[in-house]
């Protein structure tokens, strides 16, 4: 026990701040009620039971539901299945930093205040082209924090959770190391498979993003490499590129899974590419916007005024998944 609390200082003394610290991190106790408070929860819709819809949203659903009017899942004995009906909607459940300043963390309102030295790389730009962030993942089950609809099996009952960080991910701060899990990128990541983005970028205008050309961010660019390395815009848009770059990432790593279509029924399944049509993302901070949006949608349609001065260029996204289950 005291060997252990030992080593447990030890770690806290090497990571503690020094004076030359950079602390542009602003904190912000309330940001976590700022997020619930501005969530748009109409963003879950549309809403569809058995392919039907039952409630519809102010954003398109472009991947559409399972139609069949029962579904049959595996059970453990004695009954051995059960059988429901399809439902789908986009669930609240995730939080994504992306932060110029490491261990700032935007989405629960305070950072560690360590220097790039303690702390990982320092996010800035690194050319005049290129924009470097780092990026934070919670688990964050929005109506289960709330204890909205806790009976209902189709949402998430885990608690909240950091579950990535990119400060301690080597992979992250570089292009040519990510592609030890990604080495499709050097067949994606050029000028010619770029060239079929602006199909892809013409569909995100209307929160439509074209599955099949899963390497494209609509207009936030090539998904590829998947760091946090990004073309250099205007940072609120940069940083919507990086969240996107971190949902891919995350699927390639097996640690986000998918919940749509027929095998989403049941539960989640691996999933290493990803659907962008699946996901929703709202800003919450440093200013909230009203409605999310859908992958790769131009920040000239909802960046404006996110990004105001003195509070650090860091940022934070709700993420909506979408959610297939088999209710019952």
């Amino acid at each position: 026990m005291k060997k252990g609390f030992a080593v447990l200082f030890f770690t806290l003394m090497l990571l503690w701040p020094s004076g030359k610290a950079e602390a542009v991190c602003k904190a912000n106790p309330a940001q976590l009620v700022t997020i619930m408070t501005s969530t748009c929860y109409s963003c879950m819709l549309p809403l569809r039971i058995a392919g039907i819809t039952i409630l519809q949203g102010p954003m398109p659903d472009p991947m559409g539901s399972v139609g069949s009017p029962i579904c049959i899942c595996n059970m453990p004995p004695p009954l051995f299945v059960r059988i429901g009906i399809p439902v789908s909607f986009f669930e609240p459940s995730r939080l994504i930093d992306v932060v110029k300043d490491p261990y700032c963390f935007a989405g629960l309102g305070f950072g560690l205040g360590l220097n790039p030295m303690q702390g990982g790389t320092k996010g800035d730009a690194i050319s005049k082209s290129r924009t470097f962030f780092q990026a934070h993942y919670y688990i964050f089950p929005l109506y289960a924090i709330l204890e909205l609809m806790t009976d209902f099996i189709c949402l998430e009952t885990t608690g909240f959770d950091v579950a990535y960080i990119t400060e301690v991910d080597p992979l992250w701060n570089d292009d040519m190391l990510s592609a030890i899990i990604n080495p499709e990128a050097l067949l994606f990541g050029n000028p010619i498979t770029n060239m079929a983005c602006i199909a892809d970028s013409v569909a995100a205008q209307i929160n439509a993003p074209l599955d099949p050309l899963f390497w494209c961010k609509g207009s936030w660019g090539n998904a590829y490499p998947l760091t946090g390395n990004t073309n250099t815009k205007d940072y609120v848009e940069d940083s919507a590129s990086v969240a996107a770059s971190i949902i891919y990432k995350l699927h390639r790593q097996l640690i986000l899974w998918g919940s749509w279509g027929q095998l989403g029924l049941c539960g989640y399944y691996p999933a290493p590419i990803w659907r962008k049509s699946a996901y929703r993302m709202q800003i919450m901070a440093p200013i909230p916007h009203p409605i999310a949006t859908g992958i790769g949608q131009s920040g000239l349609l909802w960046s404006y005024g996110k990004n105001i001065p003195f509070v650090g260029d860091n940022f934070n996204y709700l993420l909506f998944k979408k959610r297939e289950c088999c209710a019952f």
